[in-house]
């Protein structure tokens, strides 16, 4: 099974400073700044990057700049992520970023294009998602377009004609070109029948590598559904790819129905954007310990222009908070001491807001602390920060640890049954 970590050009500075909390004056970002890959084992198989990512879409700008937009396609993926040579690289239109819209904003050359422009290893057609599901009755046939359609959403029905036939359209275009990539097939559905109907028709076209899209909300009964009815229609050749989808425990159940890769920035995003598990170990997950900046805390930050809080006693709670975790890691001081450094700060920064003051991560954060978790991890993040990649503070810290966890699920990965 390869995973693949969407781009959204996540970087951390390694000369970042966590003491004064600042970067050298001399960084640039593109030269100086790594990715995971270059700060920890390799935690992933290939790197999806979204043409909606680097040249944006209806919805505005992409998360490139013009600059680096230049740069990607003047160096090509490998010399512009600097990625090792066993790492593979796919390319999305980024549906979602278009999905309010009636069709997709780009035409398949626009995508052969980039796809091409860039060096990808493989691209996908292009697809417009549908977010709906329908179970199939427990007694339905093999599937044929007609029963697929009947009675469908109207809406559901025009998005995969439209991602089928943009499918088509990109396969013959590719052929045209002779192009280096290999067309991967984007399969849209609303349940185990229309997939399965999506699936046959771009094996037909010639797909033997197809991406299934819109699974994100399903469930992973749902989900299976859907790849018990596609084995009814997959070739033995034809390998699946799922489209944001991270379900590790089941992953060795979609491998048994052709699933041989998969992509999805979760495991990442949970580091900074999950209310408790935010940092992984095999076993299960931690709470990081929360210490705002005080100027970067909007609840906080309007307290004190209030006259509600001093500022001083806003930066010296922080200041001691931070204090008293590196003492703590250190062995220079004691747990509750350290619990009272952050039960007195959380209480400042949530005194503004009613429903946050009555919520404490306290319990959570004794655990974390009791059990030091990246006192055990082997990452070399871990290693190198200690208990700084356990703080939720900046960026800088919360993409440290997002990669950590990245390596967290690549030994998951690694440890899955083989077929």
């Amino acid at each position: 099974m390869k995973f693949y970590f969407p781009d959204s050009q996540d970087m951390i500075s390694p000369a970042y400073d966590f003491i004064n909390d600042e970067y050298p004056a001399w960084r640039v970002r593109q030269r100086d700044d790594r990715y995971a890959h270059e700060v920890v084992p390799v935690p992933y198989d290939g790197i999806l990057v979204s043409k909606a990512i680097v040249d944006g879409s209806l919805k505005g700008a992409g998360k490139y700049s013009t600059p680096q937009r230049e740069r990607l396609y003047r160096l090509g993926l490998r010399q512009f992520f600097r990625i090792p040579e066993n790492v593979m690289t796919l390319g999305d239109c980024g549906a979602f970023n278009y999905i309010n819209e009636k069709e997709p904003p780009y035409s398949v050359e626009e995508v052969l294009d980039f796809y091409e422009g860039c060096g990808f290893d493989a691209g996908i057609s292009i697809d417009h998602v549908i977010f709906g599901y329908v179970p199939d009755p427990e007694d339905a046939d093999a599937p044929t377009a007609t029963d697929v359609e009947k009675d469908a959403n109207p809406e559901w029905v025009e998005r995969r004609r439209i991602s089928l036939d943009r499918a088509e359209k990109f396969i013959a275009a590719a052929g045209v070109r002779s192009v280096k990539f290999e067309p991967v097939g984007a399969a849209q559905g609303w349940g185990p029948a229309s997939y399965a109907d999506s699936v046959r028709r771009l094996q037909e076209m010639g797909y033997r590598r197809i991406a299934l899209g819109g699974m994100v909300p399903l469930k992973t009964h749902e989900i299976l559904a859907c790849l018990r009815k596609i084995d009814e229609v997959r070739a033995e050749s034809t390998e699946l790819h799922l489209l944001g989808i991270t379900r590790v425990d089941s992953m060795a159940q979609f491998a048994g129905h052709g699933v041989t890769s998969f992509d999805s920035t979760s495991a990442f995003r949970q580091s900074f954007m999950d209310d408790r598990d935010n940092y992984h170990t095999r076993e299960g997950t931690y709470t990081a310990l929360r210490v705002p900046q005080v100027d970067g805390n909007p609840t906080l930050k309007r307290q004190i222009l209030a006259g509600a809080i001093a500022q001083r006693d806003a930066v010296a709670a922080e200041r001691a908070c931070l204090a008293a975790l590196r003492g703590y890691d250190s062995g220079i001081v004691p747990l509750d001491e350290t619990l009272a450094a952050l039960g007195h700060y959380e209480a400042l920064v949530n005194s503004g807001d009613p429903k946050k003051a009555k919520k404490s991560y306290l319990p959570a954060y004794e655990r974390a602390l009791r059990d030091m978790p990246w006192k055990r991890c082997p990452c070399p993040l871990c290693v190198e920060h200690g208990i700084e990649i356990a703080i939720f503070r900046g960026t800088e810290r919360n993409k440290r640890r997002g990669f950590h966890n990245l390596t967290v699920l690549a030994a998951k990965m690694h440890a899955l049954p083989t077929a």
